[in-house]
């Protein structure tokens, strides 16, 4: 593990502008999509098989969002939160991770209550500007196009394991 970097237990991401683009596609009949990128799927699922837990805090609640989490098996959703730093506790509690062992990525304001409270905020690459400004890492890659993927594989690097990731892959 490198120099004060926290040792993570949990990293726990927005979806909206992190996990998707952003963007809403609702049909005429209201039926709400997004659209996920696979390689920030199999990074959630690769950081989890190495013992890191990831939980999701997100402000909107729809039914696509807890189907694709409950796919990588991701074992805390909170939807619906208006109020991420009431909702950063929140997971902390239902994980029983103090927040000092926690990293986020956000990407908007509504994200400043939480980042703010955990051990190691994150940003996107295309994030509002005090987001960034309240990051210790911003992403290489914007939401929905890689950055979860980005921030996993910066958090095992600084922590030291991203050989372990790839060795695990190696062994298979």
């Amino acid at each position: 593990m490198q120099d004060n970097f926290p040792d993570i237990k949990l990293l726990v991401f927005d979806v909206d502008g992190v996990f998707s683009d952003g963007g809403i596609i609702l049909s005429d009949v209201g039926i709400e999509t997004k659209r996920y990128n696979v390689r920030d799927g199999f990074g959630v699922v690769a950081i989890r098989k190495m013992g890191i837990e990831v939980g999701i805090l997100t402000g909107r609640a729809n039914r696509n969002v807890t189907m694709r989490m409950r796919e990588l098996g991701i074992p805390h959703v909170v939807c619906g939160c208006s109020n991420k730093g009431q909702g950063i506790r929140e997971i902390s509690r239902l994980y029983g991770i103090a927040l000092e062992h926690i990293a986020y990525l956000g990407d908007d304001l509504i994200d400043l209550p939480a980042m703010t409270k955990v051990a190691y905020p994150m940003a996107v690459a295309d994030a509002e500007q005090p987001v960034k400004a309240n990051a210790k890492y911003v992403t290489s890659r914007p939401g929905g196009h890689g950055a979860v993927r980005d921030a996993i594989n910066h958090v095992l690097e600084k922590m030291g394991r991203y050989d372990e990731l790839v060795q695990m892959y190696l062994d298979m």
